[in-house]
């Protein structure tokens, strides 16, 4: 046991729901209710059942899995927050945990006073913590509001500076739940080097996240939680593709997570569908196709369809207007088929979006809907070529494969 970080055995938690009641119309009612409640029966709900699974130190393993999956109660009872109801965890070294915004600093202290108390939680001397003090400040970006109480931090602020305390100070163990969830991209960037950084050390992470593209290019493996249970375990690729396949339905027929605000009103995407035959996994060279089926309360012309291609890190790697115009009518649906046939993207997790609006490359543009998100994501494999070896490749080489290159010698000469 001694390579092992985190042991769990038979892991459930149960929690008792009060079963409903019907609502109160007037303060009467409402006061008689809390005497009939308390009456009532509970319904007992297993967030989580029978979870057993190890993470050995350095890995960095994801936790992936839909709403009420049981991602954030896993994490919670691995920071002593909440006990399970029967089964065990076993860690072994200090944790540092990331969880939801509101967690781990008290409201009235300050940020410089929280920093120092997050420290001493994790059993840090005073000295230790000051040599990580400035590093944590830099990396938060809250230096004018160090000595201001964090309850009247911003959420984007509070987030930088709870994931900066939890990374920097050195815990041999670092839970993180949806961090990326908050902040602007930049940010997402730094968080995720960062972990890249603790991971490196050969510390541990587990990383919760609905951020297919983080999980993909930061985790080893990836544990599937569905309804509080194990669904799948195993290597990153092949659990996120299958994650996806089962997810594309879904995410296909329920754009509302995935819009940009303020856009939808006139005409959305009432769908989109990646069209693979293997769910969401496309071999190195294969086409990449989309359904797009399109909606309109008017009477639209001159309708054109943008496209973007993302990185797992959230970097735009490419984008496209194709000049195919075409017009709907006020209640229409129309249905799309875009095709990208010279894909060439290195092996390695994508995800695209979309907008539907007026205006091409090289005019002002007016979108009047536009969605995006890794739920419209792929993964591409490497493939092996009809003749020759297989195709190689290292992510940090880029997000393009040249595949169909030459390379001739057409002289040699001796060193006079």
């Amino acid at each position: 046991m001694s390579d092992v970080a985190i042991h769990l055995r038979g892991l459930s938690k149960q929690y008792l729901i009060p079963q409903g009641a019907p609502r109160a119309d007037t303060l009467r009612e409402a006061a008689a209710g809390l005497f009939r409640r308390s009456r009532q029966g509970k319904t007992p709900f297993w967030a989580l059942q029978d979870v057993s699974f190890e993470v050995r130190r350095g890995e960095v393993v994801g936790v992936i899995g839909r709403n009420g999956a049981g991602k954030s109660t896993l994490l919670k009872i691995l920071s002593q927050i909440t006990e399970p109801t029967r089964g065990r965890a076993e860690i072994f070294g200090r944790v540092g945990s990331l969880l939801e915004v509101g967690t781990g600093f008290h409201p009235e202290l300050s940020g410089r006073e929280n920093i120092y108390l997050n420290g001493a939680i994790l059993g840090m001397r005073r000295a230790e913590i000051t040599r990580h003090f400035e590093a944590i400040v830099a990396f938060a970006e809250i230096a004018p509001f160090l000595d201001t109480p964090v309850k009247h931090y911003s959420s984007g602020m509070y987030v930088r500076l709870a994931f900066a305390v939890a990374a920097h100070l050195q815990p041999e163990i670092l839970l993180v739940d949806e961090v990326l969830a908050v902040g602007d991209a930049v940010f997402q960037r730094k968080c995720l080097g960062k972990m890249g950084d603790v991971a490196r050390e050969g510390r541990t992470v587990l990383f919760v996240s609905h951020n297919m593209g983080a999980v993909s290019s930061l985790c080893g493996r990836v544990v599937h939680l569905a309804e509080g249970q194990v669904r799948q375990i195993g290597p990153t690729r092949a659990v996120v593709s299958q994650y996806l396949a089962q997810a594309a339905p879904v995410a296909a027929n329920d754009l509302s997570q995935l819009r940009s605000p303020g856009f939808g009103g006139v005409m959305r995407f009432r769908s989109v569908q990646l069209l693979a035959a293997d769910g969401a996994t496309l071999p190195v060279g294969e086409p990449l196709r989309y359904r797009l089926v399109v909606w309109s309360g008017a009477d639209v012309a001159d309708l054109t369809i943008g496209a973007s291609l993302f990185h797992a890190s959230g970097r735009c790697i490419g984008s496209l207007l194709p000049q195919h115009p075409f017009a709907i009518r006020a209640g229409q649906t129309v249905t799309l088929r875009l095709t990208i046939d010279n894909l060439n993207l290195a092996p390695g997790f994508y995800y695209a979006g979309f907008s539907v609006g007026q205006g091409g490359a090289h005019d002002e543009r007016f979108d009047y809907d536009i969605v995006a998100g890794t739920m419209l994501g792929f993964q591409i494999i490497p493939t092996q070529p009809a003749a020759g070896p297989p195709l190689a490749w290292n992510g940090g080489w880029g997000d393009i494969m040249f595949r169909q290159t030459h390379l001739d010698i057409e002289a040699i000469a001796q060193k006079p």
